[in-house]
């Protein structure tokens, strides 16, 4: 059975830290792509950071560039993001998601690139 299971989300002030943690099961985990996506109230879910299987390729969204950061763990099967300068606009439910790639360096960026998805875990930051 395939989980991930997110935590590190909560309640921050304006230009605080926060650092999301996602371990992953029933996967080969080297073998997946990582990401981390957003949601907002009333908005669409969209991509914040992605990581390759073998962790030499990230990419990160323009909104969150120079404060997030993607990295992963193969030994623990875990990814995290940490996220610094937060702004009230980073308000959302961040989720975890695998994708199933064949290129070691791929890092998709698209929500139907993947496979597997966390239950998300709310980061709230106030003013």
């Amino acid at each position: 059975q395939v989980q991930l299971v997110e935590s590190g989300g909560g309640l921050v002030q304006a230009g605080g830290s926060l650092r999301l943690s996602c371990t992953v099961s029933g996967l080969i985990f080297k073998m997946q792509a990582m990401g981390w996506f957003r949601q907002a109230p009333g908005k669409e879910r969209e991509f914040a950071a992605s990581i390759s299987g073998s962790g030499d390729t990230t990419y990160s969204a323009a909104s969150v560039k120079g404060r997030f950061t993607i990295s992963r763990d193969n030994a623990k099967n875990t990814v995290t993001l940490q996220m610094n300068s937060l702004k009230p606009e980073d308000t959302a439910v961040y989720y975890c998601a695998a994708a199933s790639v064949t290129r070691s360096s791929f890092a998709p960026m698209r929500r139907n690139q993947y496979d597997y998805w966390g239950q998300g875990t709310q980061v709230t930051v106030s003013s």
